[in-house]
Parts: C-alpha cells; sequence; structure tokens
C-alpha cells in the first residue's frame, strides 16, 4: 500500500470514528430528551436554594423556556458520552504509538477526565452553595433577586470549565516533564509565582468575595504541588 492509500485508509477511519462520536452524544442527547427540564432543575438546584423564600428564575426570552433545558440536556449527553468518545479517540491514535507509549498516554487520558469530572463535582456541590450564598446575601433590600436561566447557565457553564480545567494542572505537569520541556527542579522554583498566579485567575473567574476565589486559588496550587509530586516518578532520568 503507498502513502497516499494510507493517508486515505487514515481519513475513512478518522471519518467513521468522528461519525460515531456523534452518533454517540446523539443517542444519549435523545435519551435526556424527555428529562431535559428535570435536568436544568437539577443544575439550578445550587441557586434556587439560596433564594428566599418565593424566590425563582425567570425567562427573558420567549424561546428561552424550551432552548436553554435543552443546551443543558445536550451538554449533558456530551458528558456522559464522554467515556466512548475517548474509547473511539484512542482506537485511533493507538496503532500509532509504540508500547511505551500506550502504557502512558492511556493511564493520562483516563485520569485527566475524571479530573476535569472531579472539578466539576467540586464546583457544583462546594462552590456553587457559596457563591450563590454571596450572590443572594448582598443584594440590596428590596431587591428581588430574579436570575435569567439563560444567564445562570452561561455562568454555571463559564465556573464548571474554570474548575475542569484547573484539575487539569497535574496531568499538565507531568506531561511538561515527561516531554522533557520542563525539570521538576524548575517547578518548584516557580511555586511562588504560581501561587500568585492562582490567586490571579481564581479572582478573574469567581465573585469578588474571598471565600470563593480562595476556593479555585487554593486547589490550584493543591494540584500543582500533586503534579510536581507525580513528575518525579516520570521525569527522564540523567544520562
Amino acid at each position: 500500500m503507498n502513502q497516499s492509500d494510507t493517508f486515505i485508509s487514515h481519513l475513512i477511519e478518522l471519518r467513521d470514528r468522528l461519525l460515531r462520536i456523534v452518533i454517540g452524544v446523539v443517542v444519549t442527547f435523545i435519551a435526556l430528551f424527555p428529562f431535559a427540564n428535570k435536568i436544568y432543575t437539577l443544575l439550578a438546584h445550587p441557586l434556587l436554594a439560596k433564594l428566599p423564600k418565593g424566590g425563582q428564575m425567570i425567562a427573558t426570552s420567549v424561546t428561552t423556556p424550551f432552548f436553554v433545558p435543552m443546551k443543558v440536556a445536550m451538554l449533558a449527553a456530551i458528558v456522559i458520552s464522554l467515556p466512548y468518545t475517548l474509547y473511539q479517540i484512542w482506537a485511533f491514535i493507538a496503532p500509532g504509538l509504540y508500547q511505551h507509549e500506550k502504557r502512558f498516554a492511556a493511564p493520562l487520558v483516563i485520569l485527566s477526565t475524571m479530573l476535569f469530572l472531579v472539578g466539576m463535582a467540586f464546583a457544583y456541590f462546594l462552590v456553587f452553595p457559596v457563591v450563590f450564598g454571596f450572590i443572594t446575601s448582598t443584594a440590596p433590600e428590596g431587591v428581588a433577586v430574579m436570575t435569567d436561566i439563560g444567564n445562570y447557565l452561561d455562568f454555571v457553564m463559564t465556573l464548571f470549565l474554570a474548575f475542569g480545567i484547573a484539575f487539569e494542572v497535574p496531568v499538565a505537569v507531568v506531561l511538561l516533564v515527561k516531554l522533557g520541556m520542563v525539570r521538576v527542579e524548575t517547578l518548584k522554583e516557580i511555586r511562588s509565582y504560581v501561587i500568585v498566579g492562582a490567586f490571579v485567575i481564581g479572582a478573574i473567574f469567581t465573585p469578588p468575595d474571598v471565600v470563593s476565589q480562595i476556593m479555585l486559588a487554593v486547589p490550584l496550587w493543591l494540584l500543582y504541588e500533586a503534579g510536581i509530586l507525580a513528575a518525579r516518578f516520570v521525569s527522564p532520568r540523567p544520562s
């Protein structure tokens, strides 16, 4: 088989893998479709639990009550079908990897997925109650807190993404060391800059209260330290 045929066969396989990923997401979405409103209610619970008695969320657009729950169901479908998606990606790239690369890449992919989901769970169960408690408690007297459901979705997705990416820090540190792009000693030397950067990121991606900023900054720092510890085991041995 010549190079041209090999390239075409790879393109065909890539197309098939992508199609399977899309089908997996669509099938999961169809299964979740009847429960879209319940899924949104579950997502909105951290805010609803902090609203004053009788408080509620609102929809400022005619189509928002329909499309926002659908968006949430689609996002849930993407998350739920993630293991299948990762399997399809792995099945495509694995044949081109050496055995030692497979032994390193497979756990890394699994760990990064788990850490991202743990970051989302950390945001939902620990950060959201603090953030929304702060927001509702600081509203001026006589002001009813009634958040638009579309704006709420945008806000929580930003926090989900921020905490999901933050929990990927150990994987990023290990990968950089494994590829020889940075040494463990260098990571230790820049620790103070990383701590400052963690608090800057916390200030950017969370509301302007100290507690929620710390709840992002401190895990970022601790995960960085965990990455340094793990990187010692994959650091290239000096020749």
